[in-house]
């Protein structure tokens, strides 16, 4: 086990191409006129900061806690179409998911997303039948272009020998379908990168603690560093209330008696050791409406999800036992019981679906982005889908466009309407990864031993070619090519990436969203000590 004694050069910072201090970055936020303020650093404001930036708009970025801190690195880890909307008729809406899911995957970010193939099992006395299904996911694809091959019926048998986990008693058929997977986290990071790159001002664990107003309306907020207890403000022509299932709490911060807009839905994950490679996910029928996944994800098995309504503090979301029991329960339909121990299970996550408000069942409800402006101005959006994180940030600058008297328009200076951005702007370090990997493998550091294939495809399919600054690093100091667990592809150059180029502050910023080691069960106290010195150095 590495051990602050045995890196000592860990806290050593790269000569150049550092973020901003943090102090840097509040005196610019406090001194600047913004265009525009994005509150809330999940996917939905970081897509939306990302096209303001390319638009040309002055700028900033603020969350209370880490980016994707919250729901934006709770989910199911999927780009996906939504096979199960094509029950309610929703074919249009499929269609136009499977659009952004390809443009993803293929052009945004292919070296953060992977196909995977999705095996639907169908059993006897199941609710539905295979005819069904089979015609389910001919159709599904369909809508896709065939981008991801045919929708078809596959024999028990050969699912099997794809997933040896696959329980197969009262098997009837297996139908197939492609989508595809990423790791939230990382995709949400590179985000914010992207919308750096494009000139906004970004801050993590930064609170608002109050809005300011000028002439009733919104044109700021005042904000407390979490990290040092500073307190600044930040003024901006419009400000955009991104806050996911905190939403309600800052529009009641612009009106006491604004009434509430949306309802939320906790959907709990556990992560698990794999008893034996999986080459396909599973995807099995409940009951009419809801769909449980057992997906291949980080070497692991990701479990999930519930879709129960939450009423609680946000903040305290987390996974029970009763979550526990049904996610296993549930994964019992398709799952042999040797893959199920709890003694596999090595992390749990929940997060919070933000929902249209109105009654119902929340697993009947539409996953639709939700967008209200307030008395004092201020507009706020919820809701959504991963999977559509850039046609919600192009839909909500549109929406920034057409406010009267808010200079966000084609009539602005130096603006560029959201109609003439690049329609698939990659993110950065786009690149094939098995290509990345492959170079890393080759020229990896000399005299000295290579870097581990594990380590390479790790860093290929994280960070595509900004690998090579990891890399660089790790050959430049020897102390950093170290892995942080010896269970565990990460070296200690992503701790020190992370701290200088992607704005870690805590041990759990690191461990739980800019590294997987958290999720596989390996941030032990040693090491959450060793990179929280290394944090402040």
């Amino acid at each position: 086990m590495t051990t602050l004694q045995s890196v000592p050069a860990l806290g050593t910072h790269p000569a150049s191409g550092s973020l901003p201090s943090r102090a840097e970055t509040r005196d610019r936020l406090s001194k600047a006129t913004y265009d525009l303020l994005v509150i809330g650093g999940g996917i939905l404001g970081i897509s939306t900061a990302w096209h303001a930036a390319q638009s040309g708009l002055r700028v900033a970025l603020v969350d209370a806690g880490d980016f994707a801190g919250a729901t934006s690195s709770a989910s199911s880890k999927l780009l996906h179409g939504g096979l199960r909307y094509l029950q309610t008729g929703a074919v249009k809406l499929v269609a136009e998911n499977h659009f952004e899911r390809r443009a993803v995957s293929r052009q945004v970010a292919p070296h953060l997303a992977n196909p995977l193939t999705f095996y639907l099992p169908v059993y006897k006395g199941g609710p539905h039948g295979a005819a069904k299904l089979g015609a389910g996911v001919f159709a599904y694809s369909a809508l896709s272009a065939f981008g991801d091959g045919v929708g078809h019926l596959l024999s028990p048998a050969k699912a099997a020998q794809d997933v040896p986990e696959l329980r197969t008693d009262g098997l009837k058929a297996v139908a197939v379908y492609g989508d595809d997977q990423m790791n939230d986290a990382r995709m949400a990071l590179m985000t914010v990168r992207a919308a750096v790159d494009a000139g906004a001002t970004v801050l993590n664990h930064a609170e608002v603690t109050g809005l300011r107003f000028t002439r009733g309306r919104v044109t700021g907020a005042d904000l407390k560093d979490r990290t040092s207890g500073d307190e600044f403000g930040v003024t901006a022509r419009l400000v955009l209330n991104a806050t996911g299932p905190w939403v309600d709490h800052l529009r009641r911060m612009e009106d006491p008696n604004a009434a509430p807009s949306i309802r939320l839905s906790k959907g709990a994950h556990l992560v698990l050791k794999r008893t034996s490679p999986w080459k396909a996910a599973l995807a099995t029928p409940i009951d009419k409406y809801r769909i449980t996944f057992a997906l291949p994800w980080e070497d692991m098995l990701l479990l999930g999800t519930t879709d129960e309504e939450y009423e609680g503090d946000p903040g305290e979301v987390s996974v029970t036992e009763k979550d526990t029991a049904q996610i296993l329960d549930e994964a019992a339909f398709s799952i042999r019981d040797q893959q199920l121990s709890r003694d596999l299970i090595t992390y749990s996550f929940a997060g919070l679906r933000v929902l249209p408000g109105g009654p119902g069942d929340t697993s009947k409800a539409k996953r639709e982005t939700v967008v209200t402006e307030g008395r004092g101005g201020m507009l706020s959006v919820a809701g959504g889908k991963w999977t559509t994180f850039r046609h919600i940030g192009r839909t909500v600058l549109r929406k920034l466009e057409q406010l009267p008297g808010r200079r966000l328009g084609e009539d602005a200076e130096g603006v560029v309407p959201v109609s003439a951005l690049p329609k698939r702007l990659p993110l950065p370090g786009v690149a094939h990864p098995d290509a990345v990997a492959h170079r890393l493998l080759v020229d990896g550091p000399a005299p000295g031993p290579r870097m581990a294939a594990d380590t390479a495809r790790h860093l290929a399919t994280h960070y595509g070619s900004l690998s090579f600054d990891i890399a660089r690093m790790a050959n430049e100091n020897p102390d950093l090519a170290r892995r942080v667990h010896p269970d565990a592809p990460e070296i200690w150059a992503q701790v020190a990436y992370a701290r200088d180029h992607e704005w870690a502050e805590t041990a759990d910023d690191v461990l739980r969203r800019r590294t997987t080691l958290t999720i596989r069960g390996l941030a032990t106290d040693e090491i959450r000590a060793d990179v929280e010195a290394m944090l402040r150095k």
